[in-house]
């Protein structure tokens, strides 16, 4: 029989229940897209690596506003922010319905990717209601979310696109989100502002809270206490806001146009050393901003984020797993429906219901395991799980790299590496969770869900580097070129690479925890 403080309330429940729907949503308006991108390409004449920009896009809004948002939620609410910053996204659900050309669709894409800002914050307000010995439960639930919203989104997304076009896509998600919210705002209980305020102006707060976190005893990632101050007036440390925005776009951007030079290369072009001298100017921006962020942020008396939590020697190789996670994912999303909408012999010459049937194994699999996964995080701990999951999607990714000729083929080796996934997201963010002292909860998060966006932005830019790099023509079929069988070739084989990575961080998170000096409750494990 479970303690009282291991109990789940209803209350409880009901709240993951509606912020989990929130993921569902969102991922439903993403994954809908992903078929048409064979037809957006066509209908907007665009090349491939151009074509990265309407995920990437989506994700660079994201990644600059999410620990913005994980900020200001521990400032000012969890609950005010995922209310307001749900209204920014069905504005640009709704303009994104009216897109008539690429820019405004990556304008549209734009404003949708700061909806991604909420997730983080979502799982805060999860965290503050979930018991300790339970919270991978409540992590592997409300991941499985955005399996669910992939599963109804590629389910029904190639049907839609198919019959009424994929502009459709976007105006079937404004009414049910803008029941959601109201459904929100009426049924989630509010986090107790004034408690957060507390913590912040009681200098003992810091190592209170600590304790209530076994897994965070005698551990003090941000080595921040002593710069609390009692009676400080909440606000949001702009400078380090702005020279992270710099940061983070110049960098995404740096690696998309690096894309375009393949455009650029392939077509002998007059104006390949202009592209260059953007493209350096482009990473001298990043490396320049990234230095200053350093600078505001070790001077800031209440950074945006603080930089001993980034360093921390726990939530680093954790970090670094995510990191895979993102960009192998998405290296998939941006990869599979060109492949199966190419003509043969460079494709399958299918259509978006073709593309969506081919993919829907691989969500249906981690809708069923990321679940599972949390169970068995709670039951044996985050470590075993994220090193079976490290290993299943390395293993996958190389079978995939070798054998893709066939759709069964790629259907299986996809349900292999989504059961691989569904462990290491699940185990990770876990690992976040409980390592990070709660006052932080939020901008540790925020960090997090950054780093998934990033590599999330990384890997549909690798794909397509490769697309645009090697090409061929179908004779009879059109005047454009199509990805040719090497491109896919290297892409699997480089996401199999990638995927290594994670292996070597789970090694390294072993090792450090083993080592680590925690507090650990009766029966728990790490």
């Amino acid at each position: 029989m479970a303690k009282p403080s291991e109990k789940i309330q209803g209350s409880t429940w009901i709240t993951l229940a509606i912020l989990g729907s929130t993921i569902l949503i969102t991922m439903y308006g993403e994954t809908m897209l992903l078929p048409a991108m064979g037809d957006i390409i066509s209908d907007f004449n665009i090349s491939y690596s151009t074509s990265s920009w309407i995920l990437t896009s989506y994700l660079i809004a994201g990644a600059v506003m999410t620990p913005i948002a994980g900020k200001l939620s521990d400032i000012y609410g969890k609950k005010k922010l995922v209310l307001i910053i749900f209204v920014i996204y069905i504005m640009g659900i709704g303009l994104g319905g009216l897109s008539n050309n690429i820019y405004f669709l990556l304008a549209s894409r734009v404003i949708q990717g700061i909806g991604i800002s909420m997730f983080p914050i979502a799982f805060g307000i999860i965290r503050d209601q979930f018991p300790v010995q339970k919270l991978a439960i409540g992590v592997g639930i409300f991941s499985s979310m955005f399996a669910a919203g992939s599963v109804v989104g590629i389910s029904i997304g190639g049907s839609i696109i198919q019959n009424f076009g994929w502009k459709s896509t976007f105006f079937t998600i404004i009414p049910v989100a803008i029941i959601l919210w109201i459904i929100i705002k009426k049924f989630v209980q509010n986090d107790d502002k004034a408690k957060l305020e507390g913590k912040r102006n009681d200098q003992s707060g810091f190592m209170k809270d600590m304790d209530t976190n076994p897994n965070a005893v005698n551990r003090d990632p941000t080595k921040d206490s002593q710069k609390v101050v009692k009676n400080y007036k909440p606000r949001i440390d702009l400078k380090g806001a702005v020279t992270l925005a710099i940061t983070i776009t110049s960098f995404l951007l740096t690696l998309t146009y690096f894309a375009n030079t393949a455009d650029n290369t392939n077509t002998n072009s007059p104006g390949l050393p202009y592209t260059y001298i953007i493209l350096a100017s482009l990473a001298a921006l990043t490396t320049g901003s990234l230095i200053a962020f350093i600078i505001v942020e070790r001077k800031a008396l209440f950074p945006l984020i603080p930089l001993n939590l980034i360093a921390d020697k726990i939530l680093v190789p954790a970090n670094i797993i995510l990191l895979t996670f993102g960009v192998t994912m998405f290296m998939v999303y941006q990869t599979i429906p060109i492949l199966v909408t190419s003509p043969s012999p460079l494709g399958f010459g299918g259509n978006a219901i073709d593309s969506a049937n081919i993919q829907l194994p691989f969500m249906i699999v981690f809708l069923i395991f990321a679940p599972s996964s949390g169970f068995i995080v709670s039951k044996i701990g985050n470590l075993k799980p994220i090193i079976a999951g490290s290993i299943i999607t390395t293993i996958g990714f190389f079978i995939l790299s070798g054998f893709h000729s066939t759709v069964s083929m790629i259907a299986i080796n996809l349900v292999i590496i989504s059961a691989g996934l569904s462990l290491i997201n699940v185990g990770s963010f876990n690992v976040i969770l409980q390592y990070t002292p709660r006052q932080y909860s939020g901008i540790s998060i925020g960090i997090s869900v950054v780093i998934v966006l990033i590599g999330s932005s990384i890997g549909p830019v690798i794909a397509s580097i490769y697309m645009q790099a090697y090409q061929e023509f179908v004779s009879g079929v059109s005047e454009r070129p199509y990805p040719s069988l090497l491109s896919y070739n290297l892409i699997f084989l480089t996401a199999a690479l990638i995927s290594t990575l994670s292996v070597v961080a789970v090694i390294y998170l072993k090792r450090r925890a083993s080592t680590q000096i925690i507090t650990l409750k009766k029966g728990e494990k790490i």
